[in-house]
């Protein structure tokens, strides 16, 4: 069979993917998890008397939580099944990223095996965010100190 002759064979019985309906997970379960997000942030404002400005960190350090314990439970990776990238682009996808690792390797023991893996897959996140932050303060800097915006 020649190679053109394969592939015409290949997209004849390949399925189309329903696109439109994955992208209305991923926006549907996306947009839940932001709306938790959201709820947990209120939530600190009304009880912890966190202001605008102060409520960021905790509320990502919570939704990253509860990504980790869905997760330890199985529960995550269902959902990342049925969402895509719904559930993989929000921070929580983070969280999974983190967890699941460690979950992998603990087999291991918990310094080579959890404590080694902990980062494999999150620490590209981490490095590339570091990287990107820095590039765009040293922007601002630059744009700063040419009085083209101000501080």
């Amino acid at each position: 069979m020649e190679k053109e002759q394969y592939k015409q064979l290949e997209q004849n019985v390949t399925p189309n993917p329903p696109y439109f309906k994955n992208v209305a997970k991923a926006f549907l379960v996306g947009g839940l998890i932001c709306t938790i997000g959201q709820a947990v942030s209120l939530f600190y404002m009304t009880f912890f008397d966190f202001t605008e400005a102060t409520v960021g960190n905790p509320t990502v350090a919570t939704m990253i939580f509860f990504a980790m314990i869905l997760t330890g439970f199985g529960l995550y990776k269902k959902i990342g099944q049925f969402a895509g990238a719904g559930s993989a682009v929000p921070v929580t996808g983070f969280g999974n990223a983190v967890i699941s690792a460690a979950i992998e390797h603990r087999s291991e023991g918990l310094v080579l095996g959890v404590g080694g893996n902990l980062f494999k897959l999150a620490g590209s996140v981490v490095l590339f965010g570091v990287v990107s932050a820095f590039f765009i303060a040293l922007i601002k800097f630059i744009l700063v100190t040419l009085g083209v915006v101000s501080w």
